[in-house]
Parts: C-alpha cells; structure tokens; sequence
C-alpha cells in the first residue's frame, strides 16, 4: 500500500470558524472585527462581518464606543450574523449552522431563530455576563437552538487577533 493521507487536517468546523474570522478581516471597526459563516451540508451559503449597511459611506460615521448615542456606531453597525442572513445566496436557512467569531447579541439571536437556522458555533463569550447575551442565550434556549463554543486547536487559525473579536 502507498502513501496515507495526512492526519493533521483541521475540522470542518475550524475550517468554517476559519472562514469566519477572515471575513471578520473585512471590518472597518477599529475595536470589532466579527465575521460569521452560515453553512448548510458543508456549502457556505451567507458571510457577513459586522459594518455599516450597503451604501452609507464608512467614513461618514463614527466609530466610536462611547459618548453620546447618535456619536458612537452602535445606532449605525449591523452585526455580523444579520448581515450573513441578509447575504446569503439561500432563501431558506432552516436547518442551518452560523459560525460567529463572537456569541451573538439579542438581536441577532432573534434573526438567526427567525431564520430557521439550527446551531450557533462561536469562539468567545467574553460578555455573557452581560443582560443582552443572558437575553440572546434565554431566546436561543426557548427556541431549541444548538449552542456550541468551539475550542480551536489549529495555531493558523486561532493565531487570527482574538482581543479584537
């Protein structure tokens, strides 16, 4: 018999939380950069990263994080999870799996349980004490949604910055 396969491949998992945190690579936030990865039989059907909606000009808005409401991004950013949603190529995500850099915020945990999609795989939890992601977590649990934190174990991967997710 010939050669074996090489053994230390990474997961489909890594693979999808990889493609993840790449797309979170796209984001103009100096403090935040989430991607998310929706997939569906191991096809990517939908990324987004957290940014600004379609047209408005990413140097017109602030970016701050505190202050005045109107003069930090919180008012202006789609977060990464809704924009994959927003930017699939599938109209049906039921049954789906979204891999985010970041456990999602309540907001986003509404639009992934409306959507249809059936597991959330995220890297950090880092604000769970938080009442937003208590919220996120107590919807995800009402709705039968999987949640699975993922330890990644590839340095390639995880060598992406982490204190900016």
């Amino acid at each position: 018999m010939g050669m074996k396969k090489r053994g230390n491949y990474i997961s489909w998992d890594e693979y999808f939380m990889g493609i993840a945190l790449l797309s979170g690579k796209r984001s103009k936030d100096p403090n935040t950069q989430v991607g998310a990865c929706i997939v569906k039989d191991n096809k990517i059907i939908g990324m987004g990263y957290n940014g600004l909606p379609k047209g408005c000009d990413d140097d017109e808005y602030p970016w701050d994080k505190e202050g005045d409401f109107l003069n930090t991004k919180y008012p202006y950013i789609v977060h990464a999870e809704l924009n994959a949603i927003l930017n699939s190529i599938h109209s049906n995500l039921k049954d789906s799996i979204i891999y985010v850099a970041l456990f999602p915020c309540n907001e986003c945990a509404k639009a992934i349980i409306q959507s249809g999609i059936k597991k959330v795989v995220y890297l950090s939890d880092k604000y769970k004490d938080s009442d937003v992601f208590k919220a996120s977590r107590k919807l995800f649990n009402s709705a039968g949604v999987i949640l699975e934190q993922l330890d990644i174990k590839d340095e390639i991967i995880i060598s992406i910055d982490k204190d900016k997710i």
